[in-house]
């Protein structure tokens, strides 16, 4: 490869990762070509980006980037594809689902600012919540105590209108 090409790569794979908060490791050069493809026909419909990279061009990129991204440099090893998501635990589930005996083997991630490093990882990025489902529980919780209030109103008003009721009867 040229070093032009490869400039060319590491600037447009740069970009790419200062579009998307959310980037995963993974190792998918063991899959079968069918597994392969389901793989890609499902990263695309659940928005997820997967480009399979050389390491050095990788480093390369995140040197270029603010911010030290050294802890990713340990898994950097052997093949690489990553996979870019602006939802922060969609490839984790993905990877979930597709990993039959360590295939897609997780490498690591770069998840909400913080670093996720090795398979043990795995489970507590498929337990992240996502920017919506956080916003929706919040909602949930301010929504909770007015709908006890108003509950509590409406049916207090059938006790009382009741009790009034039956005392205008005595």
């Amino acid at each position: 490869m040229r070093k032009e090409d490869k400039g060319a790569i590491i600037e447009s794979l740069t970009e790419t990762l200062k579009q998307y908060d959310n980037f995963y490791l993974t190792d998918i050069a063991t899959l079968n070509a069918a597994t392969t493809s389901d793989l890609r026909r499902e990263c695309a419909k659940q928005d997820i980006k997967l480009m399979v990279v050389k390491n050095t061009l990788l480093q390369k990129a995140l040197d270029s980037l603010e911010g030290d991204y050294s802890e990713l440099y340990s898994v950097l090893k052997g093949n690489t594809a990553i996979m870019f998501s602006t939802v922060a635990n969609a490839p984790a589930k993905l990877i979930k689902k597709f990993n039959k005996d360590g295939i897609p083997a997780f490498k690591a991630a770069y998840v909400q600012e913080s670093f996720y490093v090795g398979k043990n990882q795995l489970e507590s990025l498929v337990n992240i919540k996502s920017k919506n489902e956080l916003l929706g529980d919040v909602i949930g919780l301010l929504q909770s105590p007015i709908k006890n209030v108003v509950s509590s109103l409406q049916s207090g008003g059938n006790t009382i209108h009741g009790v009034l009721e039956t005392l205008s009867k005595r």
